[in-house]
């Protein structure tokens, strides 16, 4: 079996643009990968193209070796532009592999650990303004079957909190504990957007509603900052999203400044990337927790990448997502009260509808932190993607 071809797709989905690879090969078997990179669309469209020529002719049976010759050769070898490309490719090759052998994408990454996968939500608080908006959206996602939310509610704070910052991101957070009572997990996201005795504070202060986790609350550069808030922190400290390479987690590793990883498997490079960091960190006794907030590919890829590592926490889900997510793929997801089950069918068992993305072309996006408009903005007739039954 040959790759005889390369292809790539972008469809608008009114918050980013999801961007999807597909490898063709001469045995009429194809595999899907997702290369979405928030606010950066154009420029992983590139790198997936740059890759083409490095592909052809290659067979997708190797892998592994694949993925290490294209890091070897870009010479730059790290960023999260290659790095998110790296990790399309991976994908597709695994669900070419997948489905020439007839098994889940989860049984060449070793088997599965688990069958049931528990989710939380994420976006579940599009158009919320008010603590009783967010109040409502939560009792809302709560009904869907969700154990466990995560969002941020830290406004547009940059490095400094207003004392009025404070109070509304108490009240907002306060407000949902109160809606959807004390069994529910709560998860905060800053976004790296503190600075380190800012990020101290807000963390005491917010303890009180027994968060599960507080994500990232410095910027991602600084190892040395974040040890410092987990270790004045009674809140566990989550972070790795923006991280891109097994060097930066081994450093968070061996200065304690995680309680929580969460590599993306995308970003980070791929799913057996992935696999090989969670064993790093189990050695550590750290779980892992992938970061997961875009496409239906991407969500199949940390999937099956979920099932297949020991030291697995929570799986983060898009709980409500455009309408038009359903046009573009055929999934075959199982969700059952607030958890995912475990994939059956061969490959990834996500199949692009290529036809489809050109009715939602590529729009521009800002990054919306530090506008306010993250929360408002949203999506304005969403879907429930995992719990809807049609």
């Amino acid at each position: 079996m040959k790759i005889t071809g390369l292809n790539v797709f972008v469809a608008n989905v009114s918050r980013t643009n999801f961007v999807f690879v597909k490898l063709y090969t001469d045995d009429g078997i194809d595999g899907v990968g997702e290369a979405t990179l928030e606010w950066k669309t154009e420029t992983i469209v590139s790198a997936l193209r740059e890759l083409e020529r490095a592909l052809i002719g290659r067979d997708p049976f190797q892998s592994d070796a694949i993925i290490e010759q294209l890091h070897r050769d870009s010479y730059w070898r790290t960023g999260a532009v290659f790095r998110t490309a790296l990790g399309a490719i991976d994908a597709a090759l695994l669900d070419i592999k997948g489905k020439a052998l007839g098994v889940p994408v989860f049984e060449l990454l070793g088997g599965k650990y688990r069958d049931r996968i528990q989710c939380y939500a994420n976006h579940w608080f599009f158009g919320a303004t008010k603590p009783e908006d967010y109040a409502e959206r939560a009792r809302e996602a709560v009904k869907m079957g969700y154990r466990a939310l995560k969002w941020d509610p830290f406004d547009v704070a940059d490095l400094e909190m207003s004392r009025r910052q404070r109070r509304e991101t108490i009240d907002i957070v306060a407000a949902v504990r109160d809606a959807v009572g004390p069994e529910i997990d709560l998860m905060l996201d800053v976004h790296g957007r503190l600075n380190v005795p800012t990020a101290i504070a807000m963390c005491r202060e917010l303890a009180r509603f027994d968060l599960r986790w507080i994500e990232e609350p410095t910027p991602p550069e600084s190892i040395d900052a974040l040890a410092e808030v987990r270790a004045n922190s009674p809140v566990e400290i989550a972070a790795g999203e923006r991280w891109f390479e097994p060097g930066k987690v081994l450093e968070a590793l061996q200065k304690h400044a995680v309680d929580v990883l969460q590599t993306d498997v995308s970003h980070f490079g791929g799913l057996s990337e992935t696999k090989r960091i969670a064993h790093l960190a189990h050695a550590h006794l750290i779980p892992l927790a992938p970061h997961n907030p875009v496409g239906p590919v991407m969500n199949a890829m940390t999937l099956h990448t979920s099932v297949a590592i020991p030291n697995f926490a929570i799986f983060e889900t898009v709980s409500i997502d455009v309408p038009w997510r359903k046009s573009l793929v055929r999934e075959t997801l199982q969700f059952d009260n607030g958890d995912l089950l475990a994939p059956t069918a061969p490959g990834l068992g996500v199949e692009l509808i290529e036809e489809a993305c050109a009715n939602f072309p590529y729009e521009p996006y800002d990054v919306p932190l530090f506008d306010g408009s993250m929360n408002t903005k949203g999506i304005a007739t969403g879907a429930q993607t995992l719990s809807s039954k049609d």
